[in-house]
């Protein structure tokens, strides 16, 4: 594994996983991390950067919260029962599945976000998770999947890390765009 890969936007895609109506509000410091997950959607948006998200069994734990669903489209949205979005196979048919570069936020960090982190990186795949735009019900939890995550192979990085990546560079419109919006 390379430790100083950078996320490439043309190479990346952006995978939203489990941030759901009836689980968000039991998540520590859920909030944030709804935050900072809806700050990198619409940052890859801008810059043509594919999001996908997942639901884990929408039926008793709701959809993905209204203000990421309204962003994300119904086709890039995929459901399972499985932790995994790799073993539940619900992100073979979503946008930017393809990519070698996944960058994932979402919820649980020990339970869906783990596993479908370690099977990506089974797969092959770079895995980038924002350790700010994660969460679980206990913080400890959360700190040892990042642990296990990176020990796994999976780089920890954090919002603007990846932000700042996606850019490559100031001086551009591009990046003014995003400075004036987001980067305040």
């Amino acid at each position: 594994m390379l430790t100083d890969t950078l996320i490439e936007r043309d190479r990346s895609a952006l995978l939203v996983i489990d941030i759901q109506e009836r689980l968000l509000p039991h998540i520590h410091d859920g909030q944030t991390a709804l935050d900072n997950a809806l700050w990198l959607v619409q940052i890859a948006q801008r810059l043509g950067v594919p999001v996908m998200a997942s639901e884990q069994y929408p039926k008793g734990i709701g959809r993905t919260v209204a203000v990421l669903r309204e962003l994300i489209p119904a086709t890039a949205i995929g459901e399972k029962l499985h932790f995994s979005c790799v073993k539940a196979r619900c992100l073979e048919r979503l946008p930017g599945a393809d990519r070698p570069q996944i960058v994932v936020v979402g919820t649980e960090s020990h339970v869906c976000v783990l596993q479908t982190v370690l099977d990506l990186r089974r797969q092959g795949k770079e895995v980038f998770v924002v350790a700010d735009a994660v969460g679980s019900r206990r913080p400890a939890d959360k700190e040892l999947a990042l642990a296990r995550m990176r020990d796994g192979g999976a780089h920890i990085v954090s919002r603007e890390m990846t932000a700042f990546e996606w850019l490559q560079q100031a001086g551009d419109d591009t990046f003014r765009q995003i400075s004036r919006e987001f980067l305040k």
